[in-house]
């Protein structure tokens, strides 16, 4: 093509957000962070490097954590996608959430909303995680405030808050 005219080539795509079915427009080579962000004002999501190195862009997919910047939107049809914003339910903050403001886990917050979701599968998968299971699991997500110590912390309060409830 000459002029520096581009065509955006669309697909209609259809995926669960938060609990809530979307159709949407997205151009091939969109993002799910874009698609999140941009197009649906889904801003708890960060973008950090885009790379997938920082872990600050992560929301489940299908449960499962994913780099939001590392995936295509069109490769999200079909599936359920959980960001930050869905983790409070009937105004509850999610006990990681109150886990982490307990504890002191967020200095800036960048890196929070990753924390969060990468928290929230793991403590879903492995209710009673050690610290050292812990840390594997928040290798992917970098903080450069923290220190790490209390982010642990809370992921450990929040498994035993957990525990509690369901009387172990």
């Amino acid at each position: 093509m000459t002029g520096g005219n581009r065509v955006t080539v669309k697909t209609q795509i259809a995926l669960t957000i938060n609990s809530t079915p979307y159709t949407v427009d997205s151009g091939l080579s969109q993002t799910l962070l874009g698609l999140l962000r941009d197009d649906l004002g889904l801003t708890g999501t960060k973008e950090g490097c885009g790379t997938g190195d920082c872990g600050a862009c992560t929301v489940l997919l299908d449960g499962k954590p994913v780099n939001a910047c590392l995936v295509l939107a069109v490769e999200a049809s079909g599936t359920e996608v959980l960001t930050v914003e869905g983790l409070v339910v009937g105004g509850e903050l999610d006990p990681i959430q109150s886990a982490f403001l307990a504890e002191g886990a967020v200095q800036c917050g960048f890196c929070t909303a990753g924390m969060l979701m990468v928290s929230k599968a793991l403590l879903t998968e492995n209710p009673t995680p050690t610290e050292p299971e812990v840390r594997q699991a928040i290798a992917g997500d970098l903080c450069r405030c923290t220190g790490y110590v209390r982010i642990v912390r809370a992921i450990l309060r929040a498994s035993e808050a957990s525990a509690a409830g369901r009387g172990n």
